[in-house]
């Protein structure tokens, strides 16, 4: 008997030498399948117990002729999500294949389809953490891999535009997975979707121009706000405040909405509502009207494909994870003498929500339950971040704070595998102001700027002036702005010529708050139509989002967006100045509004609002 127990000793340990992926290999589970289409990089990540250090080792790139293309099969491997194939047009690639391509063995099938001219050995794959990535540019490449969740800016050289066909399966269950186990399947990644029933599935395929790096498919409401679910990578701009009605209004950059959900309102209870619109060609917007909108957070799932806005008051914050995790490193970077980092790394994935204040960031961690005060504090003491600090949620849950200058500019990152998030401030040089004794009182002071005047007619058409009907319109804003309580200082209140370091003058010495210039537009293209708002100084940068966005949404009108231009009455103030284009002199239909009095005052009351919901911001 002993003979035979030793005999197959021998033989199992034979098997377990020669044939370990039979009985040792760790099972790879890839939780989710992600790309940057800016980077060319395509990263499949897999259940965060998994290393993908031997993974790697195994992985052995196939090139094919006709049509080109390549392969890689990851052994020991499962797909727990619906199978890709994605078909785009970016750095050489043109179509990415995963699936599940046999089952006992299990192994996965990565097949990546090129351009005639793109040469396949460009291609290089890294291991982080447990995240394989492939990438196709011979770009630099950081051994930290970020995706950005949150940035203050309105507008950014990393916008661009791409053009992309997305083809996806479609789960349509016979009955309705409960609302908590939807929460859960879009932001717990680590397991495959769990049905009430057997699902029915289809092919649908997405042909459009991609803007972005996050393509918007689907919305569901919650009784606490809205679940958006699409494919790439989500990022949330610094959210405005608007009133009448009371909204809170979400950009997303690098971002196109799909046609079934565009130009929709949604329910969310009986006093709030959403609205999904594609704002600008690489910008979606998102609007909800709520009295609570103090109270409204984003929060993004750890795969970054899913963002639930949410009033943080009324959610179950337990519903949106079902692993905890600890913070175990701190780090801090420093870029250069205004830029500062802060990295937290985790042992989990982590759900994270972010809530930007005028002087202050907080980002809940809601399933973050462990941290070390001692080594925070240590870390951190000396440094920017010296005053930022780690509060606990009742059950489960931090909050970060971190104290910002009123004009930082703040960046936010999760890292690829959803373990680490970056936050990034950059201090803004401030142009100081001179201290002055106030004559008012404690009121805010608002300089308008009437553009042009007297000689200076400003653009003309069909003997209409610019000058006069800015006049028009700073005389109308004046009169609101004074009915609000507000001091108005105006450089000009008849026809008459300033030149422009005049108005810079008038500005300083009244000791204003704010300055406001408008200004009609014009161009040698009769069709062009639209709003501007241009800002210099970063200090301006809030003024200029809070009042373009109340002139957008109520003006109806081709928005172009906010410029950063060097016009010299907004470059010379020693104050937030900004100057509004409020349409198109040069466009027949456009003149016509502008030389109405519904779309002066229109004009007049939009820029009031934005001025009031600014210095509402302020505080």
């Amino acid at each position: 008997m002993k003979k035979i127990i030793v005999f197959l000793i021998l033989i199992l340990a034979f098997i377990l030498n020669f044939c370990p992926k039979a009985f040792c290999a760790e099972v790879f589970k890839i939780t989710s399948a992600n790309f940057d289409t800016a980077n060319s990089i395509v990263i499949l990540t897999a259940k965060d117990t998994v290393s993908t250090e031997n993974i790697m080792k195994d992985i052995k790139l196939i090139k094919l002729d006709n049509p080109s293309r390549a392969y890689f099969d990851i052994d020991s491997a499962i797909l727990t999500i619906p199978k890709q194939d994605w078909t785009l047009n970016t750095g050489g690639i043109r179509q990415v294949k995963i699936n599940q391509f046999t089952t006992n063995p299990n192994v996965v099938r990565c097949v990546l389809y090129f351009n005639d001219d793109y040469n396949p050995d460009n291609l290089k794959f890294y291991r982080i953490k447990n995240n394989i990535i492939i990438k196709a540019k011979n770009n630099n490449f950081s051994s930290d891999y970020f995706q950005q969740i949150y940035r203050d800016e309105h507008t950014s050289s990393s916008d661009f535009y791409e053009a992309l066909t997305v083809t996806y399966p479609v789960i349509e269950p016979t009955n309705p997975p409960s609302v908590v186990t939807q929460i859960q399947q879009a932001f717990d990644t680590a397991v495959a979707p769990k049905l009430d029933s057997t699902p029915q599935s289809k092919i649908e395929k997405k042909s459009l121009k991609l803007n972005t790096q996050f393509y918007m498919s689907n919305v569901t409401v919650k009784p606490y706000g809205i679940l958006i679910n699409g494919f790439g990578s989500a990022a949330i701009e610094k959210p405005m405040i608007l009133q009448n009605p009371t909204r809170i209004v979400y950009d997303i950059p690098n971002a196109l909405t799909s046609q079934t959900i565009r130009n929709k309102e949604f329910k969310i209870n009986e006093t709030e509502t959403a609205k999904i619109g594609q704002f600008e060609m690489n910008k979606a917007r998102i609007v909800i009207t709520t009295n609570d909108v103090n109270n409204y957070i984003p929060i993004f799932s750890s795969d970054n494909q899913s963002l639930l806005l949410a009033n943080a008051q009324k959610l179950d914050k337990t519903a949106l994870f079902t692993n905890t995790s600890d913070v175990i490193a701190y780090d801090k970077e420093r870029l250069n003498d205004q830029t500062n980092s802060m990295i937290l790394s985790f042992s989990h994935p982590v759900v994270p929500g972010i809530e930007r204040k005028n002087n202050c960031l907080n980002i809940y961690l809601y399933n973050v339950s462990k941290y070390s005060e001692e080594l925070f504090k240590s870390e951190y003491s000396n440094s920017v971040f010296a005053n930022a600090k780690i509060t606990l949620m009742p059950q489960v849950g931090l909050i970060l704070s971190i104290p910002l200058e009123n004009d930082s500019l703040v960046n936010t990152y999760l890292g690829a595998d959803g373990k680490t998030i970056k936050i990034k401030v950059k201090g803004v040089k401030k142009v100081v102001k001179q201290p002055a004794v106030s004559q008012h009182n404690g009121v805010k002071t608002v300089v308008i700027d009437a553009g042009h005047g007297g000689s200076d007619y400003g653009a003309i058409r069909n003997s209409i002036n610019e000058k006069d009907i800015t006049l028009d319109v700073a005389k109308r804003l004046k009169t609101l702005l004074t009915q609000k309580g507000y001091n108005v200082i105006m450089t000009r209140d008849t026809d008459k010529y300033l030149s422009l370091q005049e108005r810079c003058d008038i500005t300083e010495t009244a000791n204003a708050d704010i300055f406001v210039s408008i200004h009609v537009n014009s161009s040698v293209k009769p069709e062009i139509t639209g709003i501007e708002t241009h800002y210099y100084h970063q200090e301006s940068l809030a003024l200029a989002q809070t009042v373009h966005a109340a002139i957008a949404s109520n003006i109806k009108s081709n928005n172009r967006g906010l410029f950063k231009s060097k016009f010299y009455v907004i470059n010379h103030t020693n104050v937030p100045a900004i100057l509004c284009e409020i349409g198109f002199i040069s466009n027949d239909s456009e003149r016509s509004q502008l030389n109405g009095d519904k779309r002066k005052q229109d004009t007049a009351k939009a820029i009031m609002e934005g001025v009031n919901n600014y210095f509402k911001q302020q505080h």
